[in-house]
């Protein structure tokens, strides 16, 4: 088995589904909003490099590089996404995703990496791997194979290194998760971030796709929540100019019409309803979480919980 629904898989499953596949399985598992999907499990990722006979090569460019010496970690890093991006998937695994992609029944998908060690209280593999957004089944498995080849990117094999997991056997499993064309998204954190204060909760918020908080382009709304009473306690409101939205590309940055540009991004009563959705993440997994979100149509959605 190359790929599993995200109903079928839990939080017990990082070691096959990466960090960001465990929890949209155990949230999807425990009736949470979460999009449907699959994940690309890990193993397809270390089959295809085997079969592919670039395992060895792979090896030989890690260990050619001096940490203390960035362009030798470039140069591996070209080489290695060359080799990766170069392969033939194994027709078996092609055959796999393409027909769980069928029975998502979604024109667009979200293809993001989610590393195997992103379980690891000590490695954290957020915003060191890649994302593809309006994915179609044109480009699906040259996304997969995207993803795959950014488990080297610089950033991730610097970051391998630093965390001392350089001989250390690293994956990268890829969820598979319908689109989400949001209007408003953004980030919440159950506990407050600054003051540590466990009966708050910080909600952040933006027009369009999440990519532009994430990613830092924007500065996003801001709501404080008291968490026994679900009461707005305060907000700042910013100014947004720009927003990532579906484009014939995939995405693309387009200007906020002027009007709405000083607006709330996001209403009270959906603030409460989203806050009430975060309280019940937290409650699942016993711990205080950063959460991503997205609004469509009336619908709140999570997208990620670590």
């Amino acid at each position: 088995m190359f790929c599993k629904n995200f109903k079928s898989i839990s939080k017990n499953d990082a070691a096959i589904a990466g960090g960001k596949g465990a929890s949209l399985g155990e949230m999807t598992q425990a009736g949470l909003p979460v999009p449907p999907g699959f994940v690309v499990l890990a193993q397809s990722f270390d089959d295809f490099v085997e079969q592919a006979g670039v395992s060895a090569e792979i090896s030989s460019a890690l260990e050619r590089i001096n940490i203390n010496d960035n362009s030798t970690i470039d140069a591996a890093s070209v080489k290695i996404r060359d080799l990766v991006l170069t392969a033939t998937i194994p027709e078996k695994i092609e055959k796999e995703i393409e027909a769980e992609f069928k029975k998502l029944d979604a024109a667009l998908v979200a293809v993001r990496s989610s590393a195997t060690a992103e379980d690891s209280s000590d490695a954290s593999w957020a915003g060191e791997l890649e994302t593809y957004l309006n994915v179609t089944s044109d480009n699906l498995l040259e996304s997969v194979k995207k993803c795959w080849s950014s488990l080297f990117t610089p950033r991730a094999i610097f970051y391998r290194i630093e965390k001392g997991m350089a001989k250390q056997h690293v994956s990268v499993a890829v969820v598979v998760q319908k689109m989400v064309q949001s209007e408003v998204s953004g980030i919440a954190f159950t506990v407050h971030p600054v003051t540590e204060d466990y009966n708050q909760m910080i909600i952040e918020a933006g027009y369009g796709l999440g990519e532009a908080i994430v990613g830092g382009m924007i500065t996003p709304d801001s709501y404080v929540v008291t968490k026994d009473t679900l009461k707005i306690e305060d907000k700042y409101i910013s100014s947004q100019e720009m927003m990532i939205v579906r484009s014939p590309e995939g995405t693309s940055e387009q200007p906020v019409p002027q009007a709405r540009q000083e607006l709330q991004k996001f209403g009270d009563d959906e603030i409460k309803k989203l806050a009430q959705t975060c309280l019940n993440i937290e409650k699942h997994y016993g711990f205080p979480c950063d959460i991503e979100w997205a609004y469509e149509n009336g619908s709140i959605y999570i997208t990620q919980s670590r």
